[in-house]
């Protein structure tokens, strides 16, 4: 494969004044079950090309997935030619970057190719079985999907990035009812590295405990009177607040607005750096380089070296995520942002690991002091707007707090904030810290990102909730 982007690149490098040659070949298994049947068990591979030209300001893409040399030389015909009409409509610029030539892998200790789908299928049956034997569980869903990526980067520039990426996936969405009323569940584990860590994540212990958690909450869970009060948010809350009211309107393809009519816009402005967005204690950052995070990577899909991005840093605007055109238009340096979900799409700017930091404070310590208030550890649902301002977030898992103890279960709590509200009430950050998967949907065709939101426990004080 390396060998013929290396064909590609030669061929093609004098024909533009930038050329790029992406080559992947990804080696999956994926299983299905629905209420105890196995709908679905599959076993591919799946391979192609990208060619990215550039000429005069003009962009060109072509995607194949033959990799016959005959077509993969007419696609960089193609793109090439199609750059030199772009030239006629727009001027892009790229960020001058160093190159670099390196390798990249994720160490597995127990190999994904070493573990047949009867085993997968198996784990699949045992929860299944968890489930049912509850009762309660009235739907189930759930799936495991595992691939090995293999990537080849090559660029006229002198850019030569390989790397063999191993990521695995589990999905559960289940449905717990009686007489009393029914709640619903969704979680999705994922990480990159080998079927090890399986054990360590634990889907049969996380599904089967979210399922009792529901049947307690149906069977328990009060309602209070709307109103101010404290808040605790678990790192569940933590992360999707991170991810959508932090990480999409710091994406600068998003500020420049170049994902108006695809995925939304922003509130932030290029000159929005340095503007106080919340508490002094809130820094949230963007990280490819957390080691096993599902978003994980040592380069971009532009030879980028992937680093920490500072967000929203002592609660102010700090960084924007960056790609080499965005940050050419901003006249800084990408940071490493731009990723293609699978060989047949650009890189476009793109989250990886999106969090909070870690504060000084232990999780008792957070509800010490709170007189009445409200634990949302997780959530069920959440809505944010277009330009990601206005956003509201409903707990699954949540608790009374009085006195600085958790008490019963509270069934879907609301809160509906601003982003700026949001982050300018958190007073106090935890110690703790911890991930769960994702998949970030953006752009058309639509590009599933695999990424991880999470972080601390995190305190609002005197936020409106209602139910």
């Amino acid at each position: 494969m390396k060998g013929l982007a290396e064909k590609a690149l030669k061929y093609g490098e004098k024909m533009a004044d930038y050329l790029e040659i992406r080559v992947e070949r990804t080696k999956y298994s994926f299983n299905f079950m629905k209420n105890g049947i196995l709908a679905g068990s599959t076993e591919g591979i799946e391979s192609g090309i990208a060619v990215r030209a550039m000429v005069k300001g003009g962009m060109g893409s072509v995607y194949t997935g033959s990799l016959e040399w005959r077509i993969v030389k007419e696609a960089v015909e193609s793109a090439v030619e199609m750059a030199k009409k772009a030239s006629a409509l727009s001027m892009l610029t790229m960020s001058e970057e160093r190159t670099y030539r390196d390798f990249w892998t994720v160490e597995q200790k127990k190999k994904i190719e070493d573990v047949d789908n009867g085993e997968k299928i198996e784990w699949l049956n045992e929860i299944e079985s968890s489930l049912e034997s509850m009762g309660s569980a009235v739907a189930r869903i759930q799936y495991v999907r595992d691939s090995l990526k293999e990537k080849h980067l090559l660029t006229s520039e002198g850019a030569e990035i390989s790397s063999l990426l191993p990521t695995i996936e589990y999905r559960y969405f289940i449905i717990v009812g009686n007489e009393k009323g029914s709640e619903q569940a969704y979680g999705q584990l994922a990480w990159t590295g080998g079927y090890d860590k399986w054990d360590d994540w634990d889907p049969h212990g996380r599904v089967v405990d979210m399922a009792k958690v529901l049947e307690r909450s149906i069977n328990e869970g009060k309602t209070l009177n709307d109103g101010r009060m404290d808040l605790v948010v678990g790192p569940e809350v933590t992360g999707i607040a991170s991810h959508e009211s932090c990480g999409h309107p710091m994406e600068a393809d998003r500020i420049l607005g170049r994902e108006s009519y695809l995925a939304g816009e922003s509130f932030v402005r290029p000159d929005m750096v340095g503007t106080r967005i919340g508490s002094e204690v809130v820094t949230v950052v963007d990280d490819p380089t957390v080691p096993g995070s599902y978003g994980y990577y040592q380069y971009d899909d532009e030879g980028i070296p992937a680093r920490r991005r500072y967000l929203y840093k002592k609660g102010m605007i700090n960084e924007f995520l960056h790609n080499r055109e965005t940050a050419a238009a901003m006249e800084t340096e990408s940071n490493a942002a731009a990723r293609a979900s699978s060989w047949d799409r650009e890189p476009i700017v793109r989250m990886s690991t999106t969090f909070v930091e870690p504060g000084d404070y232990s999780v008792e310590e957070l509800f010490e002091d709170i007189k009445y208030g409200i634990y949302m550890k997780s959530f069920t649902e959440w809505n944010i707007d277009d330009v990601r301002f206005n956003q509201k977030y409903t707990g699954r898992e949540a608790y009374l707090i009085e006195n600085g103890e958790i008490k019963g279960p509270i069934r879907r709590p609301i809160i509906e904030v601003t982003t700026k509200t949001f982050w300018s009430s958190v007073d106090a950050v935890g110690k703790d810290l911890e991930f769960t998967g994702a998949t970030c949907g953006k752009s058309d065709p639509e590009q599933g990102a695999d990424v991880w939101t999470g972080g601390p426990h995190m305190r609002l004080r005197n936020v409106h909730m209602r139910w």
